[in-house]
């Protein structure tokens, strides 16, 4: 292979992009509004910083978003299965605008208010988690079986390039222009995302799908528990945003450093390692062993992120978050092709409502736990010991889960059996 193919094959996979108009327009949704999500993620623990100058204060943003996460990110499982999926990601849309629109108020006020930076945490996590399942279980809907994992390499992308410019774009815009103009940033970009979500075809729930009830629940459950690749990929990224998550102590960590003005680049730095991993992710198509990379690039993001607390220069700091942001791309990228490639389209909102709460409640916890370990042990020592915990406890999950190890994209059955079925129907509709 010459080099200008070998640089082709590193590009991503433009297919599912060029294939489905639905798929465009979901991702130019999720690029925009993803922006300006990202500038509320640092505006909001900077603001609550500068009215508490608590640690703690800011850590407890992960517990207030906790229960509407597990509540809402289970029975929104169960809404995507049950109703049209455009029209759930439109209202949720449209709420995440009103939201928007809340903080910008308290923002403009004389002496702004903290409880409605508590409140708006919590019902953000409730439309998030009705959101999400909606939104993960329409990808395979709208896009080719085979090109389900360039798919994902292209979503990652997307939120990768919010990831890094809002951040970064949010640091400035707060230091030099204020706490509001982030807010009111932020509820343009829901205006212009909901125009996008309009123009997709309704997607509306499949003939043999189950109706919202706990009962519905329950069977997504008990097939995710006989699933036990499923599970391994659930459990370590549990353990690995749990332990070793430190963005609710970042600014802590820059002053800690004598580097404020490092604030807004400590930010961007993990979604610039997700980034690059997504600028370069046209080698993940030709990956089969799915789980054993889950497994790598979780203890990876271990790995560096305990780097990060142990390094006493911003800019090392800087560098090992990057390569942690690059470490949870790659991990990110198999659990979904895993998920989209094996999970009948009948059960794919429940299953994805447990997926919401593997990747949301381990950072929403994992808040609590860096804010309160910095609190009693030290800025520093609460990314490093996370970091360290997090690869230990990836390396026993992946012992204790071998059917996770040994998972292969091209014989699973479950990944066969959904292979042969969507091609049946595709050739159906052809006929």
């Amino acid at each position: 292979m010459n080099a200008p193919s070998r640089l082709r094959a590193l590009l991503p996979d433009l297919a599912p992009w060029k294939a489905s108009a639905d798929f465009r327009r979901l991702w130019m949704s999720g690029l925009i509004s993803g922006f300006g999500s990202f500038l509320t993620f640092v505006a909001l623990p900077v603001q609550l910083k500068e009215l508490t100058g608590s640690a703690a204060a800011v850590g407890a943003l992960g517990a207030v978003e906790l229960v509407p996460l597990v509540v809402c990110g289970l029975y929104g499982g169960a809404l995507a299965d049950a109703f049209d999926k455009r029209k759930l990601i439109l209202w949720t849309e449209a709420g995440q605008g009103l939201l928007s629109a809340l903080l910008l108020v308290d923002a403009l006020l004389p002496r702004p208010a903290v409880w409605p930076l508590y409140l708006v945490a919590a019902l953000s996590s409730a439309l998030v988690s009705v959101q999400r399942p909606a939104l993960d279980s329409l990808w395979p809907r709208i896009v080719a079986h085979d090109d389900l994992p360039a798919a994902a390499s292209l979503n990652s992308l997307r939120w990768t390039v919010g990831g890094v410019a809002g951040p970064a774009v949010a640091g400035l815009v707060v230091a030099y222009a204020g706490l509001g103009w982030a807010y009111a940033a932020d509820l343009a970009t829901f205006v212009v995302s909901v125009v996008y979500v309009v123009g997709i075809a309704a997607s509306p729930a499949a003939h043999e799908a189950a109706k919202p009830s706990l009962r519905s629940i329950a069977e997504g459950a008990r097939y995710a528990w006989g699933r036990k690749e499923l599970l391994g990929t659930y459990a370590i990224d549990l353990a690995a945003m749990f332990l070793a998550m430190p963005l609710a102590v970042l600014p802590f960590l820059a002053d800690d450093l004598g580097a404020q003005w490092s604030l807004g680049l400590m930010y961007a730095a993990v979604p610039l390692g997700s980034l690059l991993v997504s600028l370069t992710g046209g080698w993940a198509s030709r990956v089969r062993r799915h789980g054993r990379m889950v497994v790598l690039a979780a203890a990876g993001w271990g790995l560096a992120v305990a780097a990060a607390g142990m390094a006493g220069n911003v800019w090392l700091v800087l560098l090992f978050l990057t390569v942690a942001g690059g470490c949870d791309m790659v991990s990110g990228i198999f659990r979904s092709a895993m998920w989209n490639q094996t999970i009948p389209d009948e059960l794919r909102g429940r299953l994805a409502g447990i997926e919401l709460l593997s990747y949301s409640v381990g950072p929403t916890v994992g808040q609590v736990r860096s804010g309160g370990f910095a609190a009693w042990w030290g800025v520093r020592a609460s990314v490093w010991s996370g970091g360290l915990l997090c690869a230990g406890a990836v390396a026993l999950l992946a012992l204790c889960l071998p059917r996770l190890m040994a998972y292969d994209a091209r014989t699973n059955e479950h990944a066969v059996r959904l292979r042969e079925h969507r091609a049946a129907a595709a050739e159906a509709v052809s006929g």
